[in-house]
């Protein structure tokens, strides 16, 4: 068994919570390849949802609460290639006592960093300020924008409840306003928008090693990361 944990039982809340969005606004889809990744009985949960304006709204958690100490979750929301919103992003990794790391942003697509759900987002987020920012390497600053949430050693229950606040409340909009946006863009731009999020995605180093001290069969890590985390466009 593993420890109680404020911070873990918040995070999972938080995972509920954001599956419910997914539910309430979208239709879970089979993704061809995914369900070899989907092992929830080894702590290990992969689902993807779609709409009319969002091509793939993923969700993965790895729960290594009892084997190693630690808790992710990546979340990533792309629009359809007619819309030029932004792509939605939360990640987090955390022990029972601290959230090493937090990441949370709408990146640019083809409508630009000044779209105006961009706009909406650093109005969201203006107030936050982490107690201890991480800095980006290259291939990060290269996709999110100068308000990204990027936090470390989040500890106290105020700095933890305002990033999950923040995340919830920012997919709530992202699913309310996206369509909008829809029918207004070039496909072949949101196409290569989003495969350039999805390579300098694919340039972090450090996803698959974290996936792999969690655990997780390295074989199917390797794959997963290629194939399925951020997979682009044909």
């Amino acid at each position: 068994m593993f420890q109680d944990s404020i911070i873990w039982d918040k995070l999972i809340d938080c995972k509920d919570k954001i599956i419910q969005i997914f539910e309430d606004n979208a239709k879970e889809i089979e993704e061809p390849g995914l369900s070899a990744f989907n092992q929830p009985d080894n702590g290990w949960v992969n689902r993807v949802w779609a709409n009319d304006h969002i091509r793939r709204a993923h969700i993965d958690v790895v729960d290594a609460r009892a084997t190693k100490g630690l808790w992710m979750m990546h979340v990533c929301c792309f629009p359809v290639l007619t819309n030029d919103g932004p792509i939605y992003g939360f990640d987090v990794i955390a022990g029972a006592k601290k959230m090493t790391g937090a990441f949370h942003d709408f990146s640019r697509s083809s409508g630009g960093s000044q779209h105006p759900m961009i706009e909406g987002y650093r109005e969201a987020v203006a107030d936050f300020i982490p107690s201890k920012k991480r800095e980006l390497p290259e291939w990060a600053k290269n996709i999110f924008t100068d308000s990204m949430i990027a936090a470390g050693n989040v500890s106290t229950d105020e700095e933890a409840t305002a990033i999950v606040d923040l995340a919830l409340n920012n997919l709530r909009a992202y699913f309310s306003e996206i369509g909008e946006f829809t029918g207004k863009a070039d496909p072949v731009k949101t196409a290569e928008a989003q495969n350039y999020y999805c390579h300098n995605q694919q340039q972090n180093p450090h996803t698959p090693k974290v996936m792999k001290s969690l655990g997780l069969n390295e074989a199917d890590v390797d794959k997963f990361c290629t194939d399925m985390l951020f997979p682009k466009l044909a």
